[in-house]
């Protein structure tokens, strides 16, 4: 399976992998676009009385995620029982079908249409959720694994950075940006269409599975399945994490960039760049540093470096003198501004060492006849963990602290849930010490057969 290949961007030029990516990218990337554009016209055009400018982004991103609730253990039933080729083109089919109507939504400016296409292109993503990672084990062997996670991880960023740099861009064009963003999403869904033709096939692990429609039982089945192995299970708890940390820096960025470095939109727009090219370079790297392995060893490093580079950015940003508002040339030239990118970079950076060998070995480990709804059960408790996330950060706004309190605050925080999830999974430890012990004091280079990846060995 391998096929000798260097390292992970090898994949890019295979047929079982480089359609697959880039079906992927172009579905994450139209989500974003479309829900940003359709975020700066309800902000700034539509003027709603029940859905008022300041809470236009939360109504629109609560509404996307609801399908990741609802329809989660639905999603993961039928990709464990069909072809994920298959799925993945009637799952581009139904995007094109809800973009048409989003084109007519932003033609119309009918913000009820449009929040209708925002949970269809929600329940898009769900459905194509458990398809996404269950495929990558039925076309990569386990020393690609972590290299082809780190490309759809990285993918995946620079999509939705893509994503909603071009949203505001074509509803910034006066008169013409409504019909212009209707007719980019509409392309980019034919596009996906169009290259999902090209996904080899991928047999169903289960194709006489009973589908079982009551998402709620199905749900906790799903759930029960993922408690099986207790490595699996709370690797799930841990990128849950990762996904509700990450929303808390993501969330505020707007309002961190301007009522705290006192920046305009551009600066907003800089600190998702950073943030988004910090998590490719983390996700990217993994591959190198486990050597080609599925290397758990990785977590710890990347948790640390969540936490420490977290609160770092409350001391480097709480103090900031009060200033105009400024454009990034301006904001980027102040050097008391460097240490507060760099520690977004570094952030960032942690969050992809930390997640992305945490979903290889999730799919390593998870039986292949129940892979995809496993899956499905790690994307009800992203969807979860991201509520609770926005609502807890919402309560600490709300109660009076400064959004460099609130990073604090997930700086610390995330440093005790990380202490516990590896003092119940001491492997995540032991792999790390073992793994800083061979590349920093005993410089272990091993010729021939590479130690397991799983259980003891003696190397002599």
């Amino acid at each position: 399976m391998s096929g000798g290949h260097p390292n992970q961007f090898a994949l890019l030029a295979q047929r079982r992998f480089a359609p697959f990516v880039a079906v992927q990218f172009l579905g994450a990337g139209n989500d974003n676009l479309f829900k940003f554009a359709f975020t700066v016209m309800a902000t700034y055009e539509l003027q709603l009385a029940w859905m008022p400018p300041s809470l236009a982004g939360l109504v629109i991103g609560a509404v996307f995620i609801l399908p990741f609730v609802l329809f989660s253990a639905t999603a993961g039933q039928l990709a464990d029982k069909y072809d994920k080729a298959l799925l993945a083109r009637w799952v581009k089919s139904l995007e094109i079908a809800i973009m048409a109507a989003a084109g007519w939504g932003f033609v119309r400016a009918d913000a009820v249409v449009l929040l209708a296409c925002v949970f269809g292109m929600g329940l898009h993503s769900t459905l194509f959720g458990p398809v996404k990672y269950a495929y990558l084990p039925q076309h990569l062997d386990e020393r690609e694994l972590t290299g082809g996670n780190g490309l759809v991880e990285m993918g995946t960023f620079v999509a939705i950075l893509l994503g909603n740099l071009a949203g505001g861009l074509l509803m910034a064009v006066p008169e013409a940006g409504a019909r212009l963003v209707a007719v980019a999403c509409l392309g980019v869904a034919m596009l996906g269409r169009l290259v999902a033709q090209a996904v080899p096939r991928s047999p169903a692990p289960q194709p006489d599975l009973a589908i079982n429609w009551n998402p709620f039982s199905e749900t906790w089945r799903n759930l029960r399945l993922s408690r099986e192995d207790p490595v699996v299970f709370r690797s799930l708890l841990g990128i849950s994490w990762m996904w509700a940390f990450g929303a808390v820096f993501l969330s505020q960025f707007p309002a961190f960039a301007k009522d705290v470095l006192h920046g305009d939109e551009q600066v907003a727009s800089l600190l998702l760049v950073l943030f988004s090219v910090g998590v490719g370079i983390g996700a990217l790297l993994c591959e190198t540093l486990s050597r080609r392995h599925v290397e758990i060893g990785l977590v710890p490093l990347g948790a640390a470096g969540m936490s420490v580079f977290a609160v770092d950015l409350y001391f480097a940003a709480h103090a900031l003198p009060a200033s105009a508002l400024m454009p990034v040339a301006a904001f980027v030239a102040q050097p008391a501004h460097w240490r507060v990118m760099a520690d977004l970079v570094l952030l960032a950076l942690a969050a992809g060492i930390y997640s992305v060998p945490m979903y290889a070995l999730i799919q390593l480990r998870s039986p292949a006849t129940h892979r995809a709804r496993i899956i499905a059960a790690n994307n009800i408790l992203n969807a979860l963990f991201m509520i609770a996330s926005a609502l807890g950060a919402g309560a600490l706004l709300g109660a009076g602290l400064s959004i460099p309190g609130v990073f604090l605050v997930a700086g610390v925080v995330n440093a005790l849930v990380a202490g516990a999830v590896f003092w119940f999974v001491p492997e995540y430890l032991l792999r790390c010490l073992a793994l800083l012990h061979g590349r920093l004091l005993r410089r272990l280079r091993v010729a021939g057969l590479p130690p397991p990846a799983d259980g003891a060995a003696l190397l002599v």
